[in-house]
Order: structure tokens, then sequence, then C-alpha cells
């Protein structure tokens, strides 16, 4: 791995255009030192933006063409050849960065580095994954919309990429892997999901069984398995929950005087729930099983979101989680 990873940055197709990627990606730099990041996008903004100090790390690829969040994907691909989405992915490609970051419409991101990238040796098809919290550490789940409908082999490569990823981000070396199900009875549930279960039992992998809903952040699990739909179903309702939790709490305490004085003892308390409870700290879904590392921001995201997507992208760099992913899924789909 070289001294210094390198992060190609699209800064034009989020929803809010060019400065909170920008100021992101000066956010990074200060943290990592060892950091650099190719801004693609229009050159005017980038230079209206970065200050001086940073210019030795930060490179320009200029293009004013980019992806629209509401534009149709196959005539996008076709027709954009210079969209910043494009330009990002092709520098992970031709090895001028180590990895990419977006925050654009997410179907032509993962088309459009499918093309490019390609999938690793025996993954038939890449999957989103993230992190998110749970009662005890961080767990991976995957997959969160790029495959609506999954066969079994489908949900075993996912397991198979997510306990890479636990294993290369030395989060645990025997990652425990489950099936999101309706329960966790073994007769239940739809039948590819009964026979992933069958594929990860005869496997390597640490597989612990079928995990209910309300049992996915209860620690216990490193890496949680579902198709596209279920898991962004279930991604978009945590979301929303802890959207719902925040405004109760906020109502509560704006409900009288006391109430108030109470949320003022209770500030260190609130703070530390908000701070585990912001989905700000877990932006970054990397899309596993292509042959480099692309990691999709929310196209809503602030300076701090994307900071955290482009350490997301570090990390995975950092680790070497592409020869990871390789290695293990050879060994585990070899046999």
């Amino acid at each position: 791995m070289p001294t210094s990873i390198t992060i190609a940055l699209d800064i034009m197709s989020g929803d809010n255009g060019p400065q909170p990627a920008l100021f992101g990606a000066i956010k990074s730099l200060e943290s990592l030192q060892d950091l650099k990041i190719i801004l693609v996008g229009d050159e005017k903004l980038i230079n209206q933006n970065i200050d001086a100090s940073m210019q030795n790390r930060v490179s320009i690829l200029h293009t004013d063409e980019y992806i629209r969040m509401d534009e149709n994907i196959v005539n996008a691909i076709r027709n954009k050849k210079n969209s910043s989405m494009r330009l990002a992915v092709n520098c992970v490609k031709e090895a001028r960065a180590q990895a990419c970051v977006s925050a654009g419409n997410t179907g032509a991101l993962m088309s459009i580095s499918k093309i490019i990238l390609k999938t690793i040796k025996g993954i038939d098809r890449p999957a989103i994954c993230t992190s998110l919290p749970t009662k005890k550490n961080f767990m991976q789940v995957l997959d969160l919309g790029a495959n609506i409908e999954c066969n079994a082999q489908n949900l075993f490569q996912f397991a198979v990429m997510g306990a890479s990823v636990v294993e290369s981000l030395e989060l645990s070396k025997n990652p425990r892997v489950g099936l999101l199900n309706i329960g966790s009875e073994e007769f239940k549930g739809r039948d590819e999901i009964k026979e992933a279960a069958e594929l990860l039992n005869k496997s390597n992998i640490n597989y612990v069984g079928f995990v209910e809903g309300d049992e996915m952040f209860s620690g216990n699990y490193d890496v949680i398995v579902t198709d596209g739909f279920t898991g962004n179903v279930a991604l978009k309702s945590i979301e929303g929950v802890a959207g719902v939790i925040k405004h109760f709490i906020k109502s509560e305490f704006n409900r009288n005087i006391y109430n108030r004085f109470s949320s003022i003892i209770s500030l260190p308390v609130i703070n530390g729930i908000k701070k585990k409870m912001d989905p700000r700290v877990y932006n970054g879904a990397s899309f596993l099983g292509l042959n480099g590392i692309v990691v999709k921001s929310h196209g809503s995201a602030d300076s701090f979101s994307y900071s955290n997507a482009i350490k997301t992208a570090y990390y995975e760099s950092k680790n070497n989680l592409i020869n990871s992913i390789s290695k293990y899924t050879s060994r585990e789909l070899n046999e």
C-alpha cells in the first residue's frame, strides 16, 4: 500500500451543492495527516473554498458536468462521460486514487462502478453495506438497496463480504453472521433465506442463525445479511424512529418550565445519546464486491457527514479491503 491514501471526491452530485463536500474534505484533511484528496468538479468553485495551506494535499480534476438526482440513469451513463461521478470512479480504475466518494444518485453510482471497476471474482452482485451501532459495539448490515431480489447464493456472498469487512478492519477475528428473517425458527422465512442458511451452515463462516428485527441491535451479531429491499426498508425505518425519539424528547423538555430546567441537568446524558444516534456519524455506505473501493454518502450530507464518508473510504483503503475480500471470497466460495 502507498504511504499516503488518496481519495477521489465527487463534489458536484449531492443535494446541497459543492460546499458541504469541500468543507468535509477540509475536515478530513485536518484529522488524517496521510490523506490526499482529488476534488472532482468545477475548478472555479473549488478554488473559492479551498485554503492555500491545503493545496499540497489537494489536486483538482475539473469538470462542470454532473448527474442530477432525478436524472434517467441510462441516459446519464450514456451521455455524460465526463460527469464528476464517472471521473471519480475512473480515478480508482486508473490507480490515481485508492477509493472514491460520491453523494450522487445511488443507482447511477452503482451502475457506473460496476461498468468501470467490474466485480471481484466469485461475486455475482455488489451490495451496499454500512456500519450501525448496537448495544455493545457496531455491526455491518448489507444489502441496503442495491439488489431488490436475491437468491440464496447472493445472500451467501453478502455474508462472505460482510465477514471479510469485519475481519479486515480488525473488529473481530471470528465475525458472527446472522440472516434477517421474520422469525428465529428454522422453518420460517422465504425459501432463498432458508437455502442461504444451509449454505452458511456448511461454510467456515461463524453463522449464528436467523435474526428478528427486534434483535438487530442486541450486539450479538457482527454482520446482518438481507436482500436490498428489506435492508433499505429497515434502514429508513431505523432513521425514522431515531427522528421520532428526538422529536419526543425535545417536545417533553419544552412542555413546561420544570422540564426545561430538567433538560439542563440532563444535558450530558442527552448529548451522549444524540452522539450515538446521530446518523451523520455512520454516513458512508460501501459498495462491496467491486474491484475498487466506492463509498456512497447521503445526498443531503453536511460537511460532518461527508468527512465521515471520506474516513470510511480512507480506513477501507488503509486496511486493503479489496484484497481481504478477494482472499476471503476465494477461500469460502471455491471450497
